[in-house]
């Protein structure tokens, strides 16, 4: 079909996502998800395979879907990253894609395998949750008192109205699988306070009290650059990684900004989350993102001086990652411009098949913009 067509012919290579779940009837499915820049210069999204997968989810399994799921496409040699959660047997999977298939992917797999950021951070997060649990109680309870009833959330609203607040169907309350519903729960918790504080008041229920409220606005000010960072990197349809090295510094200075030293709850609860940050820094990450740090028209190679200076721990350290990170800029370059330049031949050749003597308007640009490097040189 036409999709197919369009990654057979791609000058670009494939970058892949994958997700698992489970279904309500126990069912394991999974599914992959392509993500590359057609010949017009346009980010695509196309989900490429969407099937069930059998347990055991071991690493064998994942690899042996995905390697199933290039080779229908044709574009086993195009693979470029596969971001995928943070969870050993998607670990194993990378390590076997690379073992068995090192010289079909680029640079031998070396870039392949970016852990997912939002996964991280909800892991970072999901431990500072533990600690708020107590706190946020009072505020959970009344809302799911609230939600349980139609009268009730009738005269609930009937209440917000009277103070100009709108209406509500129901309320977010938080799962376990993703904090930012906590959050969500929190932020409409304190949207509707005045109103929450009267209901309980005048229906002889249970609120938090002046203390424990303003507790409440202390969490949320802290959990709202969480937020703002998980949304940074959940887009799907415009470039994310070249924002992952910013969003480490923001996170750093985030658990470590002295403000939260003066609340005993938010001090607990920054150093929990600032442990489990550290481990997953110490652990590394995918030098690609770095390289889409440089590419960054706003930031360049002068963001990672920066970047590497308020991240490590001597001058030689900083030296030694600017100059690799460097060095892989230029082996980037250098197979993309033998990529390029051979399906500039394969081009070539294909229009002088053709009836038509008119030169393609994109090769002469870039015969131009050569001529004029060398000219400069």
């Amino acid at each position: 079909g036409k999709t197919c067509a369009e990654l057979h012919n791609l000058d670009s290579h494939v970058c892949l996502t994958s997700n698992m779940w489970t279904s309500i009837q126990n069912i394991g499915y999974m599914v992959v998800t392509a993500h590359y820049i057609d010949r017009e210069f346009n980010i695509k999204k196309k989900i490429i395979s969407f099937k069930e997968l059998k347990y055991p989810h071991t690493g064998f399994a994942i690899e042996e879907a995905i390697m199933s799921c290039l080779t229908y496409w044709g574009i086993r040699s195009k693979l470029f990253t596969i971001t995928l959660d943070n969870a050993s047997n998607n670990n194993f999977a990378c390590q076997e894609l690379i073992k068995n298939h090192k010289n079909a992917l680029m640079f031998e797999g070396q870039h392949l395998h970016v852990r997912c950021c939002a996964h991280i951070l909800n892991i970072l997060v999901q431990d500072g949750m533990k600690i708020i649990k107590p706190t946020i109680h009072k505020l959970r309870e009344l809302l799911k008192h609230l939600d349980s009833s139609v009268s009730r959330m009738q005269d609930f609203n009937s209440m917000a109205n009277s103070k100009n607040l709108p209406s509500k169907l129901s309320f977010s309350f938080d799962t376990p699988t993703r904090w930012n519903s906590t959050y969500k729960m929190i932020v409409e918790g304190l949207m509707y306070r005045s109103v929450l504080d009267s209901y309980a008041n005048q229906h002889g229920e249970v609120a938090p009290t002046e203390q424990e409220w303003q507790k409440v606005e202390s969490i949320c000010a802290f959990l709202k650059a969480f937020e703002e960072a998980t949304l940074s990197v959940s887009a799907d349809r415009k470039p994310t990684a070249h924002r992952f090295l910013p969003l480490v510094l923001q996170i750093r200075h985030a658990l470590n900004d002295p403000d939260w030293q003066t609340s005993d709850i938010l001090k607990v609860l920054a150093a929990a989350m600032l442990s489990k940050f550290v481990k997953f820094w110490d652990s590394g990450f995918n030098s690609a993102l770095v390289i889409a740090t440089m590419l960054d028209p706003r930031r360049k190679g002068d963001y990672l001086n920066f970047f590497y200076e308020k991240t490590s721990n001597s001058v030689t350290e900083i030296v030694e990652k600017v100059g690799s990170a460097e060095d892989w800029l230029k082996d980037y370059y250098e197979k993309y411009e033998g990529f390029v330049r051979r399906n500039d031949i394969h081009m070539l050749s294909h229009s002088r098949e053709g009836s038509s003597s008119v030169g393609s308007p994109v090769l002469e640009k870039r015969k131009l913009e050569e001529e004029f490097a060398l000219y400069k040189s």
